[in-house]
């Protein structure tokens, strides 16, 4: 669990370039598709297969061979940095196919799609399971094998929605002209994308920095962080769903300049996230032994971790009006506050970890009130941002072309 806990921010960075480009790539085609500009989406899923497929592939060797670096300056604790290395350099291995995956449902969504992708990860997660029961338990393989199961995962993934994209979606049949690399276009997704990337970067970093954090108190405290992280991961999930469907329904609106609408979305979504929020308190207080448990059954390490949830769950409002209006501005064009957003998320996870960690009564449990508190600022920050209003002039499809004005 620590071994590969302290990998998670990480990967988080080296995925963080071709999600944001993934991103990017979808932003396009739903406003041109919302535009109905129909003939201009399949140039720009051709154009992103040189996007992604590079990016990926320089992310990948340079994951490689940084791992070993980088964890120590984690501070990884001797007694797991070998199982890390192994985890950190397998999982950069699936790099690749986690672009094509995450390419090909960015743009699936774009186009009005949301329930597909679902399948497609309902899927990967099924297989990443019983591989991961095979390779550790039947196997012995350990770290190994965890790891070699996410990859195998991703594979499967990316390979059923490249098939099921060709022969559903007539976007996917490319032509040889639609095939021909368009530096234009090639310019406007990274334009878009890399903001967004640029901010999940920084975000991991932040995180990395955390996590150094918390390895300085040991594997117990490790373990804890690990596990929490992973539940709240859980919970970020509706979050994230709004935020990816509100992208694709802001783009195909600002594409069809129907402003009204994408208000009424945005204040629909907080409503969703206000509800689902005030709902998981309950849950964390009264079924945290258990949900702890489920991964865990050292007693010091779910007594931490309970107590910790119980801490973050008092801000999981904060982190869903991180998800919302962020979501509304990439799909309005104004990726550009990703960057605002990003530089937010870090400067308050490094202010924040060494200011809590060192008040007394707090020690160890500063590292779950940074998260909190990190949340809530940024959130702060994001509904500014939408409230001043300047997504309502971007003007990012117009006459064939990729402008932003305002």
């Amino acid at each position: 669990m620590a071994a590969v806990g302290t990998c998670g921010s990480m990967n988080f960075l080296f995925f963080s370039l071709s999600l944001g480009l993934g991103l990017g790539i979808g932003i396009l085609v739903s406003q041109y598709f919302g535009a109905k500009q129909q003939d201009m989406v399949g140039s720009i899923i051709g154009n992103s297969i040189y996007v992604l497929g590079s990016t990926a592939i320089i992310v990948s060797i340079l994951g490689i061979l940084s791992s070993p670096q980088l964890l120590r300056l984690l501070a990884t604790p001797d007694s797991i940095i070998g199982d890390s290395i192994i985890y950190m350099r397998m999982t950069c291995i699936g790099m690749l196919p986690i672009a094509v995956y995450n390419g090909v449902t960015c743009i699936i969504r774009a186009l009005g799609d949301s329930k597909t992708p679902l399948y497609f990860l309902i899927l990967s997660s099924i297989v990443n399971v019983i591989l991961d029961l095979v390779f550790v338990l039947t196997l012995g393989w350990g770290v190994f094998g965890v790891a070699f199961a996410t990859v195998i995962a991703q594979c499967v993934a990316a390979v059923t929605s490249v098939i099921y994209a060709y022969v559903r979606i007539p976007y996917f049949r490319l032509s040889k002209e639609q095939m021909k690399p368009r530096i234009p276009m090639i310019i406007s997704s990274i334009k878009l994308g890399i903001p967004v990337a640029l901010q999940n970067s920084m975000i991991a970093i932040s995180c990395m920095a955390l996590q150094g954090i918390v390895n300085q108190y040991g594997e117990t405290v490790m373990a804890a962080y690990t596990i929490t992280g992973r539940i709240e991961q859980i919970v970020q999930q509706p979050y994230g769903s709004l935020g990816m469907a509100l992208t694709t329904y802001s783009g195909q609106n600002m594409g069809a300049r129907k402003l009204e609408r994408v208000k009424q979305g945005y204040r629909q979504a907080v409503i969703i996230a206000l509800v689902f929020s005030i709902c998981m308190i309950p849950v964390a207080y009264l079924f945290g032994r258990q949900i702890i448990e489920a991964f865990v059954k050292e007693p010091e390490v779910v007594e931490i971790g309970m107590t910790a949830l119980r801490v973050t769950s008092l801000c999981y409002f904060g982190l869903g009006m991180i998800y919302i209006p962020r979501a509304v501005l990439n799909g309005c064009g104004d990726t550009g506050f990703a960057m605002l957003n990003g530089i937010t998320e870090v400067v308050c996870r490094l202010a924040y970890s060494q200011f809590f960690t060192r008040i007394p009564v707090l020690g160890f449990w500063g590292i779950w009130v940074t998260t909190g508190a990190t949340w809530i600022t940024t959130a702060v920050v994001c509904v500014i941002r939408y409230m001043r209003g300047r997504w309502k002039a971007k003007v990012v499809v117009k006459e064939g072309k990729v402008q932003v004005v305002g």
